[in-house]
């Protein structure tokens, strides 16, 4: 679920991707891709679109059903510059990582890793829990000030919520209509998730950040245009508002933030600004140096090839 980001999304080196103030709503497919033992739909990043405010990853997971012992089977693998932002809307999954942490996420409940300089983490089954697994992974791109720093990670068992006109909104990072999320971030953004009720819901938005609409299940109607799984609606800036029908219960994902302003360089599973900082950490997770650290998970290492740039 965490990744990698491959050719297929992104052009290596390129900018986040226009900003739009023309207050139309943009929609664009999402990519389908294998990422461990799960098919996943990929919002960001598409090669015409970065990032949307800071966040520059958005993996939707599932529904798909899960053992005791099968889950997400994804060994042990690096990240260098962003956080990885954990939200599952059904079922159990167990984080480690090279910090030494092991938490089982389950629903309203947000897992919350800051790479920086460099931390490994695996995602795995619970060894417990079988049935339905459905959710969602974010990354979000670390601004210079803290992308090179320590690693960190945050479980938050519970998040406000606000009630608005025909949904309850779950504020996983920043802030939406007063409430607060105790996540940490190094940016101004907001993630929201929108239990959706049939009817018109007016989402109160910041005219200085882009915003973009991931459905999870069912359908809304956003400016006309329908959003359902499997596509992104890019909202730009200069908006106040957003309105949101739905004709029965959705499920979606609202994420903003103030454009970054900085051309992004994504590989594997790391963000960085120059080659010379992908091909060190490549190297030094393929080397095994220590920078990563060591995460204690029965499942194996993973490892890639060198970057296509490569000449040491």
């Amino acid at each position: 679920m965490s990744g990698p980001a491959t050719p297929a999304d992104v052009v290596l080196g390129g900018a986040a991707g226009p900003v739009s103030r023309s207050g139309r709503v943009e929609i664009t497919d999402s990519r389908e891709a294998e990422v461990g033992a799960f098919r996943v739909r990929r919002a960001l990043p598409r090669r015409d679109r970065r990032s949307i405010g800071a966040w520059c990853f958005i993996d939707h997971m599932g529904p798909a059903v899960v053992t005791e012992d099968h889950g997400l089977d994804i060994g042990p693998h690096p990240h260098i510059g962003l956080q990885t932002v954990t939200w599952l809307l059904d079922g159990e999954a167990l984080h480690r990582d090279s910090l030494g942490s092991e938490q089982v996420i389950r629903p309203g409940q947000l897992n919350l890793m800051t790479a920086g300089h460099g931390v490994a983490h695996s995602e795995e089954a619970t060894g417990r829990y079988r049935g339905r697994l459905h959710g969602v992974q974010l990354w979000v791109a670390q601004p210079d000030a803290t992308r090179c720093g320590p690693p960190a990670f945050e479980h938050h068992g519970g998040l406000p919520r606000v009630e608005l006109s025909a949904a309850t909104a779950t504020v996983l990072v920043g802030e939406l209509d007063g409430a607060r999320s105790p996540a940490w971030r190094d940016t101004d953004q907001v993630g929201v998730d929108l239990d959706l009720r049939p009817g018109t819901t007016v989402l109160p938005l910041r005219r200085d950040h882009e915003h973009g609409l991931v459905v999870f299940a069912g359908a809304v109607t956003l400016d006309g245009a329908r959003v359902g799984p499997g596509h992104l609606a890019y909202l730009g800036t200069g908006r106040d508002e957003g309105a949101l029908i739905a004709t029965g219960p959705a499920r979606a994902l609202l994420v903003g933030g103030v454009p970054l302003g900085v051309p992004l360089l994504m590989w594997w599973n790391f963000v960085a600004r120059t080659r010379e900082e992908i091909v060190d950490a490549y190297l030094a997770w393929h080397n095994d140096d220590g920078r990563f650290g060591t995460v204690d998970s029965p499942l194996p290492r993973i490892t890639v090839g060198a970057p296509p740039w490569r000449t040491r």
